[in-house]
């Protein structure tokens, strides 16, 4: 086949290639319009109303902030203790879990040296752990613990233990293994071998995974306040069922938590930035 053949041929492919594509997204196209269609019939026109108010209600909220004027931003006060107790949850979950999650990703690693009936079981633990949402076991928990922020950290704490166990794992089975052979050899023990050969390869990615999964918790512990955990949540919920009176601190609810997320978002990927930066350079 000559090279202009082959070109022919390419470019043929390469156009049967797009029409699929195009038959594909105009075939999703037309479910979701029928779906909707469908939805909407059985709602008797409720659907398409409660989109039309989905897009009044943050107009609703700015509205009312704005009509406040600059007393608006003296409501920052009021719900500060309310943040910091969100952010709290957050960093304590993080914290007790990222210490739950190394010790189940060192159980659970077969390269590592460890009882070998204990890897299956340690995994199978982290699966039970992250396949409950935070929600769920937010809600199961304040049957027992009542309406308050312990619910709220040991939900995101058990989710976040076998979420970083997973990830924490992965990095254990692509270490490089001569370290841990040279301490073998040199009759060191495991814990030994783990202290001085494991952790300072895996440490650096270990902190990464910790730091984001901090932005994840912070917006976790956020929405577990929404049904009752504590923190700015628990605030969000209790002004927005009073209505349109309370536009103003809804707005400040949301203001608080929008910037502290980003704050938090933007440190930690500089932090993860710098962590990866200086390992891959080290």
């Amino acid at each position: 086949m000559s090279i202009s053949e082959m070109e022919k041929e390419i470019v043929a492919l390469e156009k049967q290639r797009r029409a699929y594509s195009l038959l594909l997204i105009g075939f999703t196209i037309f479910l979701l319009v029928l779906s909707l269609l469908r939805a909407e019939a059985g709602n008797s026109g409720d659907l398409y109303k409660g989109l039309i108010k989905f897009f009044e209600v943050p107009g609703e909220v700015v509205a009312g902030a704005y009509a406040e004027g600059w007393a608006f931003w003296s409501l920052a006060k009021k719900y500060i203790p309310s943040l910091l107790e969100t952010i709290n949850i957050a960093i304590v979950s993080t914290l007790i879990g990222s210490v739950m999650a190394v010790i189940l990703s060192l159980g659970s690693t077969r390269n590592l040296g460890v009882w070998p009936p204990l890897v299956p079981v340690t995994r199978r633990l982290m699966d039970i752990f992250r396949a409950f949402p935070e929600i769920v076991l937010a809600l199961l928990l304040i049957v027992i613990f009542g309406a308050n922020a312990l619910p709220a950290v040991i939900a995101v704490t058990i989710h976040t233990s076998g979420a970083l166990g997973k990830l924490f794992s992965e990095v254990n089975e692509n270490i490089d293994q001569k370290p841990i052979d040279g301490l073998r050899a040199a009759g060191g023990g495991w814990l030994q071998r783990i202290r001085y050969a494991v952790l300072p390869q895996v440490g650096p990615n270990y902190l990464s995974y910790i730091l984001l999964r901090l932005e994840i918790n912070v917006r976790a512990s956020a929405v577990l306040g929404y049904v009752g955990a504590g923190g700015l949540g628990a605030d969000l919920l209790e002004n927005w069922s009073f209505g349109t009176g309370r536009q103003d601190d809804i707005a400040m609810i949301l203001l608080l938590l929008i910037t502290s997320i980003v704050i938090i978002d933007q440190l930690s990927s500089y932090l993860r930035g710098r962590l990866v930066g200086a390992h891959s350079h080290g």
